[in-house]
């Protein structure tokens, strides 16, 4: 068994089009789908309509959960400025449909499972821990998470070999010690944002120091798991420039740069 792991698009087709030609190469059986789909202010319409398309097992995020709030209020309440409130003028409502089918989690067979975030919380980060200290200067407000984190978020997902989740847009890895022997827990980063800053819990901020489309490859094998954290080049310096035209500076260069904009 191979397959594609793909999270956290928000919206980057170019990106999105890069990692599928990517995967294409790879020969794997399946791909699948950890969320935060559509939210940003790049391609969202023309993503959803190719991966409708492809009709990949999807699980929602934090992002799609936030965006169909927003889909229930006024127009007139909808900041266009706002990463989910852009994708909210750029949806239709097969587009709205198709997000609201999908489930939070899902089983993909007897080895794997999906989450976004962690089992119960979209917003909590399995695989970093968010500190506080950011605002004084200490550091960027986030470290690895601890194995005990790792294994204290895990809960009742140990009825699974493995278990992907996104979010955080970092590409890790942890092979977490349980009860019963031990859950490989797989981030396979971000396909559409390198970069990003945060206030929660605490303000801090994701930066993986390249403007790379990240994806990852699972195969199972006789002596286990192979995992292929993979980076895949495409013009990002071209959807920096749509992220400054839809006036967003923050994204502009973390699409560039794959470095947060910080304050000088």
């Amino acid at each position: 068994m191979k397959f594609a792991i793909i999270s956290d698009i928000h919206g980057n087709l170019l990106a999105l089009q890069a990692v599928l030609a990517d995967i294409a190469r790879q020969g794997v059986d399946q791909t699948v789908n950890l969320g935060d789909i559509l939210s940003g202010p790049l391609q969202v319409a023309e993503t959803a309509d190719l991966l409708m398309g492809r009709n990949f097992p999807t699980i929602r995020g934090n992002h799609e959960r936030q965006l169909l709030a927003l889909m229930d209020q006024p127009a007139a309440q909808i900041d266009p400025l706002d990463s989910d409130g852009y994708a909210a003028t750029q949806v239709s409502q097969a587009h709205v449909a198709w997000l609201r089918a999908l489930p939070v989690s899902m089983a993909l067979n007897a080895d794997v499972l999906l989450w976004h975030g962690t089992p119960g919380n979209d917003l909590q980060y399995w695989l970093e821990t968010v500190v506080p200290g950011f605002d004084q200067g200490e550091g960027p407000g986030v470290r690895a998470a601890t194995v005990a984190e790792v294994a204290a978020r895990l809960g009742s997902a140990t009825t699974h070999p493995v278990v992907l989740c996104g979010h955080t847009h970092v590409p890790r890895m942890v092979h977490c010690p349980t009860q019963d022997g031990h859950v490989l827990i797989v981030n396979p980063g971000s396909v559409g944002l390198p970069a990003y800053d945060d206030n929660h819990p605490f303000a801090h901020v994701i930066e993986n120091g390249a403007p790379h489309a990240r994806y990852a490859v699972l195969e199972k094998t006789s002596q286990g798991w192979l995992v292929d954290l993979r980076a895949v080049p495409y013009d990002h310096l071209a959807q920096a420039r749509v992220a400054a035209r839809n006036q967003r500076p923050d994204w502009a260069h973390a699409l560039a740069t794959g470095f947060a904009l910080r304050a000088a």
